[in-house]
């Protein structure tokens, strides 16, 4: 497990194992997240979704408190997965980092609460399997345009892209921010303090 370029989001490089019968990977350990990151994911809902080649979904994130932590796995497919900071005031606000996820070399992703989370299928028929700290209220979920010039997302060039029209609609992270649409540093950490502390 270790530290992405942005803070508070980590890789997992999982280790498979395979025999004649298929192969059998541990995708989810409390005890080894919980070790780096000082809490563990209190699991409030488990997403699936499947996605052709060129889907290209986020930047999604949600207001802090409670924000929404988000552990992400690829069990079929590829995917380019990529987080972005967008808390207002962060050291690193507006970086990102970009982990593949396959089903060939399984990793998994976590980022903290108050971060940005998106992902391209780069094959048809992509899983993405993701367990979260809350469930979805749509009143408190938010984007940024994931193609917002600024950003310069690593997207590649070959893929023409396809997005839901939320997705197209979405600020870019210069506007989300002139609107007092982004979760703070602030608010992060004070979050992440209450986690630790429970």
């Amino acid at each position: 497990m270790r530290q992405l370029a942005v803070g508070d989001a980590y890789v997992l490089d999982l280790v498979p194992h395979g025999d004649a019968r298929g192969r059998f990977t541990e995708w989810y350990r409390a005890d080894v997240l919980a070790g780096v990151v000082g809490h563990g994911l209190s699991l409030a809902q488990a997403n699936h979704s499947v996605s052709a080649r060129g889907v290209l979904r986020g930047v999604h994130f949600a207001l802090v408190p409670p924000g929404q932590a988000k552990y992400v796995y690829c069990p079929a497919g590829r995917v380019l997965d990529v987080v972005v900071d967008v808390r207002d005031g962060s050291p690193t606000f507006g970086v990102h980092d970009a982990v593949v996820l396959d089903s060939e070399q399984p990793r998994a992703v976590y980022l903290a609460e108050g971060l940005g989370h998106a992902f391209l299928s780069l094959a048809d028929g992509s899983s993405v399997t993701y367990l979260v700290s809350s469930g979805y209220d749509p009143t408190r979920e938010f984007g940024v345009s994931p193609v917002d010039p600024e950003l310069d997302l690593p997207w590649p060039d070959d893929v023409q892209f396809e997005l839901s029209a939320k997705d197209q609609q979405a600020p870019t992270l210069a506007e989300a921010r002139a609107q007092g649409l982004l979760p703070t540093i602030e608010q992060c950490r004070a979050r992440y303090a209450e986690l630790g502390a429970g």
